[in-house]
């Protein structure tokens, strides 16, 4: 949170815990005074995550709301993909194609999405990237060297979008130490970070670079996954004939 006025006791304030939670004030006032609102199970496991609860008062919130508890509501990250999954990533190829979590965590792949976007890539140093993830390739690389060609509009929707999934997760550890890894590394990702801005995911003509054969042109289209909540299949289209040809290049330069 932002600096504020001097507080008189510790902790955050009625209005602070409504806007981590994504929800009103008169809403989350109403809720603290039992009223008979509804409340989501989504709603209250945001609630929980600001405030930090851990299980058994996470599963006193429930009975307080009246909402049943599911204990796997509060699972862990998706981190492997299934075999019919990845069954499908592949069938996709020419088209490059990825499984992203929210977090733009890359969880599975095929071999052209691979070659077009993490072959080869280093860090400015040098080093490889190390981590695989889309927004840590994109922010941490040399613009030279990013895989996106406009970056001042293509980063900044991505923060935004990623955002807009972070009001589910605030207080998790595993996005907590992202966001502050990255805003390390990165300074402009900390600025767009902290613009707050939030937009949904949707299908984009995006423009790509590679060394081999130069800018190509790509439509993306995000798929959900049944079973992966909050994961999602991505596909690269090439948007026209130029584009299709330098995929086809890269695929069999690089075999």
């Amino acid at each position: 949170m932002p600096p504020g006025l001097r507080r008189r006791t510790p902790g955050l304030r009625r209005e602070e815990v409504a806007q981590l939670s994504g929800v009103g004030v008169t809403w989350y006032t109403w809720l603290e005074q039992g009223r008979p609102i509804n409340a989501s199970a989504q709603v209250l496991d945001a609630v929980a995550r600001t405030l930090r609860l851990d299980r058994p008062e996470r599963e006193h919130l429930y009975h307080l709301a009246q909402v049943p508890y599911a204990p796997d509501r509060a699972a862990a990250d998706v981190e492997v993909v299934s075999p019919e999954i990845q069954g499908i990533l592949d069938a996709l190829d020419p088209h490059p194609a990825v499984v992203y979590n929210a977090r733009y965590d890359v969880l599975a792949t095929n071999s052209t999405y691979e070659k077009l976007f993490l072959a080869d890539r280093r860090q400015s140093d040098g080093s490889p990237l190390g981590i695989r993830n889309v927004l840590w390739t994109f922010f941490t690389l040399p613009e030279p060297s990013c895989p996106v060609v406009n970056r001042r509009l293509e980063l900044p929707l991505m923060v935004a979008q990623m955002r807009g999934a972070y009001g589910r997760h605030v207080g998790e550890p595993s996005w907590e130490a992202f966001v502050r890894r990255l805003s390390e590394a990165s300074p402009d990702f900390a600025r767009l970070w902290r613009s707050g801005d939030v937009v949904p995911p949707g299908t984009r003509v995006k423009t790509f670079r590679h060394d081999l054969v130069g800018e190509v042109r790509m439509t993306s289209v995000s798929l959900s996954i049944n079973g992966m909540p909050e994961c999602r299949i991505v596909t690269y289209t090439p948007n026209d004939e130029e584009s299709r040809r330098a995929i086809e290049t890269l695929r069999e330069k690089k075999r």
